[in-house]
């Protein structure tokens, strides 16, 4: 499959006694779809995954893939643990309406190279939709060689990366000159979208849009389509709004932010995460404010 354009990490919203508040998520799937997004991503980081039940997780799911069905657009779902057996079953569990798994590389057990793509090949060999390969070495323990990365790419079942590496640097650059033109790379540091796509990715899943996804849409249309001097000034503007919605761990800002707006009825997270504090929200809040007056 091709992927480009924003994709959105949805948050999973809670009521402040702890359910799942699946008519909010109905909504806020609606709006990012509607004002500009290519797709969602169900259980993405940003969605809290690690803190839902089994049941849970099969309703966020669910949710996701109504609306994506209705307005036909994709749907990527998160799976996948630091076990490959385990993940295969994750993956034969998989929603049929999912178009891609994103699947982190395996976490805090720090496999080899060699392990990672062996990891890989057998989900790639078992999975009923293309793989996409979240690089997230800030989150995993593990960083990707420039070797390992391509082998990846070479994978059959394997449509793309989620890049998410945390900067601009020698490998990225190396490894988006050379990559075939059937394997795709999506930004997923939310601060570098514009840099990579400028390099060669073909879109991002960004987080931050989940608060203001016409704004972050735009941000990939321009980089990916021109004209560069509108991109630059979109990526600009944005910048202040981005970093203030990552000011605290991810999605705390960003669930404060949306219950603020009434999107949410809640901006309650599950602990290990805790709630934003009122200076972060307070800022993001201005930020946001800022941003659309200078739209208007």
């Amino acid at each position: 499959m091709e992927l480009s354009g924003l994709y959105v990490p949805l948050v999973a919203p809670f009521t402040d006694d702890d359910r799942l508040d699946l008519d909010a998520l109905t909504g806020l799937a609606t709006a990012v779809l509607d004002e500009g997004a290519a797709g969602v991503v169900a259980l993405g980081t940003t969605g809290e995954p690690a803190t839902l039940t089994r049941p849970e997780a099969h309703q966020v799911v669910e949710v996701c893939a109504e609306v994506c069905t209705a307005r036909g657009r994709h749907l990527l779902v998160g799976t996948g643990t630091s076990s490959t057996a385990a993940s295969v079953d994750l993956l034969a569990d998989l929603h049929p309406r999912a178009d891609a798994a994103l699947v982190a590389v395996p976490a805090y057990t720090r496999p080899s190279q060699d392990g990672v793509v062996e990891h890989f090949r057998a989900l790639a060999a078992a999975s009923p939709v293309p793989l996409v390969v979240y690089n997230v070495p800030y989150r995993t323990g593990l960083t990707l060689t420039l070797d390992t990365l391509h082998r990846l790419a070479d994978l059959p079942g394997v449509a793309g990366f989620k890049h998410t590496v945390g900067s601009i640097d020698d490998t990225t650059v190396t490894f988006l000159s050379a990559l075939r033109s059937d394997v795709s790379v999506l930004a997923g540091d939310d601060l570098y979208t514009g840099p990579l796509i400028a390099l060669g990715a073909r879109g991002a899943i960004l987080a931050s849009a989940n608060v203001a996804p016409r704004k972050y849409a735009e941000l990939v249309g321009t980089w990916r389509d021109g004209p560069a001097e509108r991109a630059l000034a979109v990526h600009d503007a944005l910048v202040p709004l981005t970093r203030a919605l990552f000011a605290e761990p991810n999605p705390a800002v960003i669930k404060a932010v949306l219950a603020a707006d009434g999107r949410i009825a809640s901006p309650r997270v599950r602990l290990p995460l805790l709630p934003a504090s009122p200076a972060a929200v307070a800022a993001a809040l201005a930020c946001r404010d800022a941003l659309f007056a200078r739209s208007m």
